[in-house]
């Protein structure tokens, strides 16, 4: 009956894999080919794990380290720029530059023109915009979307 069934199945098989050895390989060396290619590329670029920070109190800001810090933004909408003058005149007297520009292409020519004390502002919408910081800031591996 159904032993009989399964060993004479199991008897096919072992003849389909003797006589077809090329295909045979194939099966079990491409998912060892690719299991060590995966391990090979994870091994080249590691996952970078950043320390999480104490939630303490940082004191007051130090606004002398913003002298000259400026602040590109785009698009130059309207709330875009009520956003940024209310950032420019509330939090620092002095020190901070906004400048605007017409598209994320030009801002983003002005971030590799200017200084490492440049930083973007892209407003996706009146509720939602993305920061684009020069290279040299490091970043968490969590937030690396909107770079």
């Amino acid at each position: 009956g159904v032993w009989r069934q399964t060993r004479a199945l199991l008897f096919k098989n072992c003849l389909i894999k003797c006589r077809t050895k090329k295909s045979s390989v194939q099966e079990v060396l491409f998912p060892l080919f690719f299991l060590f290619w995966l391990i090979l590329m994870s091994m080249m670029h590691p996952h970078r794990k950043y320390d999480e920070v104490d939630n303490i109190n940082l004191g007051t800001l130090d606004t002398s380290m913003l002298v000259d810090f400026v602040i590109g933004y785009t698009p130059p909408t309207h709330m875009a720029r009520e956003i940024m003058k209310k950032v420019a005149l509330d939090n620092f007297e002095d020190g901070l530059i906004t400048e605007e520009y017409l598209s994320e292409e030009e801002l983003q020519e002005a971030s590799a023109l200017k200084t490492s004390k440049f930083v973007g502002v892209v407003f996706k919408d009146a509720m939602s915009y993305q920061l684009r910081f020069p290279d040299s800031v490091v970043m968490s591996s969590i937030y690396t979307e909107s770079r």
